[in-house]
């Protein structure tokens, strides 16, 4: 499990929630999650950096076809994949794990559970983690966590929701009294500013926009199920009624454009983020402490390009 401060908190996620949601035993990949995971894995073409070994987070809720392609991409790297609950490890160990004809790829894919703790730390050269940032509680935890398992030199991938996600429904739930439909998002230059404290080097962040349309209110939040949940703190805490669901989807008629064919219109902002786990820095002192695989690191550099400080 990873343990988080209150200063960590994401002030409008209500933790307990959020614990909730990622143990949640939905065994299905949001389409969308496959889409912004597809556009994510493009972005691999870019990184000079072949990692021998990667990690998997979260991979049924990240994307399985995904994963297949990440997996493509590196035929020789084996790969660990960790998983959120224990119906969808059973699911990963089933979809994931090579058969014995395939074994000629010459990779492996083993998986675990968070129930079971972190791995090893400085397990991998990669950590690929699609979609699962932007609903965690504790997201600088989080990434500390990525952190831990990459090898020096290593890189995180990563994608999460943006602050203007669901902004038309934003509008709705304010014009009704309704509070918050989600819990807010974080902008990528907080994230930026979260992947160095972490310990990451060199941060790269960009945004995209993502319209997404739809035929009628039914297939619109149909679509937001599969999504995720209202986090927020204030959410309305009680059931509600058939009156309420038909106001929401009258509400929804409104998000029709006429440039869309008459389509509900919905925005969704993307995040996508990379950051590189660089040499560590020794400080001078009576007494340091390093691990031996970071020792061995230092130890394969020229004595002038030693980090001290």
């Amino acid at each position: 499990m990873l343990e988080a401060t209150s200063v960590d908190r994401v002030p409008t996620i209500d933790p307990i929630a959020s614990e909730r949601w990622t143990h949640w035993n939905h065994t299905e990949t949001p389409w969308l999650h496959e889409e912004i995971g597809r556009r994510m894995e493009d972005r691999l073409q870019w990184i000079r950096l072949q990692p021998k070994t990667w990690v998997d987070w979260a991979p049924v809720n990240g994307g399985l076809q995904t994963h297949a392609a990440v997996r493509a991409r590196y035929p020789k790297a084996n790969c660990l994949a960790v998983e959120t609950s224990e119906l969808r490890l059973q699911k990963t160990k089933v979809v994931l794990t090579n058969p014995w004809w395939k074994l000629w790829q010459r990779q492996a894919v083993s998986v675990s559970t968070l129930a079971a703790g972190l791995p090893q730390p400085e397990v991998a050269d990669m950590v690929w983690a699609n979609m699962a940032l932007h609903t965690a509680a504790a997201p600088q935890s989080l990434l500390q966590a990525w952190h831990s398992l990459l090898a020096t030199d290593g890189f995180l991938m990563f994608s999460s929701l943006g602050p203007d996600t669901l902004r038309e429904l934003q509008t709705i739930y304010q014009q009704l009294g309704w509070g918050e439909p989600s819990h807010a998002f974080t902008d990528m230059h907080d994230w930026g500013d979260m992947l160095i404290q972490a310990g990451f080097a060199e941060p790269v962040m960009d945004m995209e926009r993502i319209t997404l349309t739809y035929a009628t209110p039914t297939d619109l939040l149909k679509d937001l199920r599969l999504l995720g949940r209202n986090l927020h703190h204030q959410r309305y805490q009680n059931l509600r009624g058939r009156a309420w669901k038909q106001a929401l989807e009258n509400a929804l008629l409104a998000l029709a454009k006429p440039d869309q064919a008459g389509r509900l219109v919905l925005t969704v902002e993307v995040i996508y983020g990379h950051a590189l786990k660089p040499l560590p820095k020794v400080r001078m002192a009576e007494q340091s402490s390093v691990t031996l695989a970071q020792m061995k690191t230092l130890l394969g550099q020229t004595k002038g390009n030693t980090p001290l400080e």
